[in-house]
């Protein structure tokens, strides 16, 4: 179950992919398998080569995209999740979702 972003928030990250960018979405997240868990950020790329060069540099498998029609992405989440955003300079994201760690 998602929860914590604005439609507007979703609509610019769906447009940024489809544009070809590597864009980020983070939202709130509860799922039974991770315990613990709250967010999950979607790094996202229309330019599925392009994905999985970006997510290599981070060590994240190309099958580990979830290749859902226009917007392929890696679910990051946990610490992997927080160093990609802090290398990545997603502050606002940062500030917003984490602060209270």
């Amino acid at each position: 179950m998602a929860f914590g972003i604005k439609r507007g928030e979703l609509q610019e990250w769906k447009e940024n992919v489809r544009k070809g960018e590597i864009a980020f979405l983070t939202h709130y997240w509860i799922h039974p398998r991770f315990d613990g868990i709250t967010t999950v950020t979607k790094a996202g790329c229309c330019d599925v080569k392009k994905l999985i060069d970006w997510g290599r540099q981070y060590g994240l498998k190309e099958e580990w995209i979830h290749k859902r029609d226009q917007y392929p992405h890696f679910d990051l989440i946990g610490d992997t999740q927080l160093e990609i955003l802090k290398k990545e300079g997603q502050w606002t994201q940062i500030h917003r979702f984490f602060e209270h760690k």
